[in-house]
């Protein structure tokens, strides 16, 4: 029986599948459309706004101003102040030197100790470098804008120099490369 009922559904479900393609009627009329609505607008009667008349421009002159005339007061009359008690002379201590003068804040090093001599001997190289670039070039025969890099490239040095001797080794290699960098440019010309 249950063979019966499975070839019963089977047979069903297989004959809705026979077909490939949906049932169409060729010959049906296309849907009409109906026509579009009447554009009503209605006319904007705003217009232009009325013109604002400009602001009152305010009086030039400003009234005189009256001192008030200085009235005498009377004088204070303090009452007298109680004398403060005396006190007893005690023993005076030595006033003692301080042991130590005050030592300035050490500086922060961003470069190891061991590495420091290395940096110093580099930008000295830069140092150098750049002193003896700016040393072949005529100043003379420079323009303006050539003056002013050369000026910029000299002071440079003397800061990376000033550097140095604070010990402050990274703004001394970043003004010392500034400055080998503009006197490359100005040799080149």
């Amino acid at each position: 029986m249950k063979r019966l009922y499975l070839l019963v559904f089977v047979s069903a479900v297989a004959s809705g599948c026979m077909r490939t393609a949906a049932k169409t009627m060729p010959d049906a009329p296309p849907l009409d459309m109906p026509a579009p609505p009447p554009r009503e607008a209605e006319p904007n009667d705003a217009g232009t706004p009325p013109p604002v008349p400009l602001v009152a421009e305010p009086a030039h002159s400003t009234p005189a101003r009256v001192r008030p005339v200085p009235r005498e007061l009377p004088p204070k009359v303090e009452p007298p102040k109680p004398e403060p008690p005396k006190p007893d002379p005690a023993p005076v201590e030595p006033v003692k030197p301080p042991e130590e003068p005050l030592k300035p804040p050490s500086t922060l090093q961003t470069t190891p100790a061991t590495a420091e001599g290395e940096v110093e001997r580099g930008i000295r190289a830069s140092l150098v470098r750049a002193s003896s670039a700016l040393n072949r070039i005529d100043y003379r025969v420079l323009n303006a804008d050539a003056k002013t890099q050369y000026d910029t490239a000299k002071r440079f040095i003397k800061q990376a120099d000033d550097a140095m001797k604070a010990k402050n080794l990274v703004f001394a290699k970043n003004l010392a490369d500034k400055a080998a960098a503009l006197a490359a440019q100005l040799g080149g010309r």
